[in-house]
């Protein structure tokens, strides 16, 4: 059981740092705050050789990244890590890394929460072949309900789609494109390393979905997960899982659910999800079609994600 153990990744507002406190409170894994700078460093190769071998150059790279400084490691123990082998690869590196960070939680499992990697799971997979991944979904308009309260600062894709002018559909495409890459990608791993979970089925069954989770990570079931609220520091960490806080039925106008529905009710019926408008009005979904038109054609890797996917009303 070699670190990173598990990624934990989605569509962003889809319950995932709820998730990453679950998990974290099992007593033998510990799960990384987000850490973009594993993909962002291993695409520009920062601090390392085209190889993929790091530099010395490597700590700075880290230590520059805003996000790294979260996980309270210092230059010293970078540098140190850094000094074991001068030839290492990035992957073994970033290994180091993570026991490191589990070392100082005392725990031998070290997980990562990265939604965004959802769609760079080829690149987390070719850097760490046993590490396994837990895909949690959401519903997309409860998705969309917390993106327009909370917008994404960094988005990199669907630029020019209309996030400003058109939220509804945009909303719709993009948390399509993030569940069909991630399911995409977990049809290539295969039930050993992909786990799919419905972020419904873990606030309303919480026990169930837990136990399903630990025997994928092939950890003993520990209630200590459903009791993670008890080591919070504030008040919105001090609540236990409750469901219903966002409710698209009822903070959503059928207006904007027949929008959201007409760019993304393929993917909400593969996922079992009911649908208010099963045929929306023609003129949202050619909207919907040329949109997406734009939005795969800014990617072959979009695209892929959506090849074999039956478009339909």
């Amino acid at each position: 059981m070699s670190n990173p153990y598990v990624f934990l990744v989605g569509c962003p507002r889809s319950g995932t740092t709820l998730l990453q406190r679950i998990v974290d409170a099992h007593p033998q894994v510990a799960v990384m705050p987000e850490a973009h700078w594993i993909y962002q460093l291993s695409v520009q190769r920062k601090g390392m050789t085209p190889e993929r071998t790091v530099k010395d150059d490597i700590v700075s790279a880290l230590l520059e990244h805003p996000k790294f400084a979260r996980l309270g490691i210092t230059c010293d123990q970078l540098l140190a890590l850094a000094g074991e082998n001068q030839r290492a690869t990035y992957s073994a590196f970033v290994q180091r890394i993570f026991d490191l960070y589990g070392k100082m939680q005392g725990k031998d499992l070290v997980g990562n929460k990265t939604p965004a990697l959802v769609r760079r799971l080829e690149v987390v997979h070719e850097l760490w072949p046993e590490a396994r991944i837990v895909h949690l979904i959401r519903d997309g308009r409860d998705v969309f309900l917390s993106l327009r309260n909370r917008p994404l600062h960094n988005r990199d894709a669907g630029s020019g789609l209309g996030w400003t002018e058109d939220p509804v559909s945009t909303a719709g495409l993009w948390w399509e494109l993030n569940v069909q890459m991630g399911r995409k990608a977990g049809e290539a791993l295969g039930p050993q390393l992909y786990h799919e979970m419905l972020y419904e089925t873990l606030v309303n069954q919480p026990a169930q979905a837990c136990a399903a989770l630990c025997a994928f990570l092939e950890v003993p079931y520990s209630d200590a997960m459903l009791r993670f609220y008890e080591s919070g520091k504030t008040e919105k960490d001090l609540r236990p899982i409750t469901p219903g806080l966002r409710n698209w039925r009822s903070q959503m106008s059928a207006q904007d659910v027949e929008v959201f529905e007409s760019a993304a009710g393929r993917t909400l019926d593969d996922l079992g999800y009911w649908r208010a408008f099963p045929h929306p009005r023609y003129e949202l979904m050619d909207r919907s079609a040329r949109k997406r038109g734009l939005l795969l054609a800014q990617s072959s890797r979009y695209a892929r994600a959506f090849e074999g996917v039956e478009v339909r009303s």
